[in-house]
């Protein structure tokens, strides 16, 4: 059994050599790392490395004096820090009603845009009629907030008449794009977005280049001209670059919404909450002091309280928080609500042990011998511990079906908890129990209490 602990651990926990201090700050953030300019290419390419490897998905949760421990676990905006934004979508004078469809787009763009980013275990959700909240956990706020307000609108426009600076739409716009990636410009220093467009409109493309030869191509963003290059020959593969003096930074934030399409409306911030990772890493710290201290508490009362069934509680209680954490790193991002839940269920946990180990004890008073005594007391205790779990379950459903944020997590936590201490409880402490009975032949109550 310790050795399917030790297996269960290694696989939810790794154990890796200490980052230097920018890798790790740096884990879960959009910035550029800073290199030594005399540093060879060797340690440049192991510190970038590094970084990947540090934000594919880890969380530090423990750091010793060699060592840190990271985690799989998917944590919410409140335990690694991040950005949280409520949105407002505006009308305009295409769009003067906000209605389902609008915002259904509005959700998608965010959507995309947020995962283009990179970000894993973000929230996007409509609030209301015409608000939309969204939360990125380990996000740098103002990367998010610029690449989600940007309307990103692009057009390809003719010239008309060039004394008034008059431009034609063509058609042509971000919406016909199949993808968009950054390349770097002609200058140093300067970047431009590469684009290629989808068959049909890659063919209206060509058409339009082949009638402005030596004459100007619009290039709008949110009805504002970035550039009007001279068209030298006719572009009739669909490919193209976009330029206008953007940066490493800028050009990204413009590829980002390009491929993630236009803003149906203009929307404006209502509510701005942004979490610093250290903050985040303080409450995963005093969660994981306060879970521990909890388990050791538990696993010393119920060894002081029933001697050898507390020690077999004490390594189902193991196998029960090892379960429950693998759950969680399947199915649910954990926040601070939801770890206060998950403690909360480590203490509920033990009491269908305690049912039993009473029940137990009642019978060994009767004069019965151990072995039957544990199996009638797991035979009529069960009733009253699936009663008193069932009931702790379904005020969980009721509070996931109509609460939201913070209670819901905690809720669902303490759900998982309580489904995990049914099986830990009935089948891995029943189990444990029996074997050590029959392989030792104990006959002594003493050893029960």
């Amino acid at each position: 059994m310790i050795g399917i602990v030790l297996i269960a651990a290694f696989s939810l926990f790794e154990f890796k050599p200490k980052l230097p201090d920018t890798v790790r700050n740096a884990q879960y953030s959009d910035e550029i790392i800073t290199v030594d300019e005399h540093a060879s290419p060797e340690d440049v390419m192991k510190l970038l490395k590094d970084r990947e490897e540090a934000k594919q998905g880890r969380q530090l949760v423990a750091s010793l004096e060699s060592f840190d421990i990271y985690s799989h676990l998917k944590l919410g905006l409140d335990l690694v820090g991040g950005a949280q934004f409520e949105f407002e979508a505006q009308p305009t004078k295409q769009v003067p009603d906000i209605t389902l469809e609008v915002m259904r787009g509005l959700v998608k763009v965010f959507e995309n845009r947020v995962n283009a980013s990179g970000t894993t275990e973000a929230i996007v959700q409509q609030v209301g009629k015409d608000r939309i909240l969204v939360e990125v956990p380990g996000a740098n706020p103002d990367v998010v907030k610029r690449r989600l307000l940007a309307t990103a609108n692009l057009e390809f426009k003719e010239l008309t008449d060039i004394n008034a600076d008059t431009w034609l739409e063509t058609g042509i716009t971000g919406a016909n794009l199949k993808r968009a990636n950054v390349v770097a410009g002609s200058t140093p220093g300067n970047w431009a977005i590469a684009f290629e467009l989808q068959p049909e409109a890659a063919r209206a493309f060509g058409d339009l280049t082949s009638r402005l030869i030596d004459k100007p191509l619009g290039i709008f963003l949110d009805g504002n001209k970035i550039s009007a290059p001279i068209v030298r020959s006719a572009i009739t593969g669909g490919t193209g670059e976009i330029s206008g003096n953007f940066t490493a930074e800028t050009a990204q934030d413009l590829a980002v919404q390009l491929n993630a399409g236009a803003l149906p409306v203009p929307v404006t911030i209502l509510q701005e909450r942004s979490i610093g990772a250290t903050l985040g890493q303080e409450s995963i710290n005093k969660s994981l002091k306060a879970g521990i201290w909890g388990f050791l508490s538990i696993v010393v009362f119920m060894i002081l309280l029933y001697r050898l069934p507390g020690i077999i509680a004490a390594l189902a209680l193991a196998v029960y928080v090892l379960m429950s954490l693998a759950v969680f790193q399947s199915v649910v991002t954990l926040t601070l609500a939801g770890i206060a839940g998950f403690i909360l269920s480590i203490g509920m946990a033990v009491d269908a042990n305690i049912l039993i180990f009473e029940r137990a004890k009642e019978e060994m008073r009767q004069g019965k011998s151990v072995f039957v005594s544990i199996k009638d007391g797991f035979d009529r205790a069960y009733s009253s511990i699936f009663d008193s779990n069932m009931n702790t379950a379904i005020v969980c459903l009721v509070l996931i079906m109509f609460g939201t944020g913070v209670v819901k997590g905690f809720a669902v936590t303490l759900l998982i908890g309580v489904v995990m201490s049914l099986i830990s409880s009935l089948f891995v402490t029943k189990t444990l129990l029996f074997s050590v009975v029959q392989a030792f032949n104990i006959k002594e109550t003493k050893l029960f209490g």
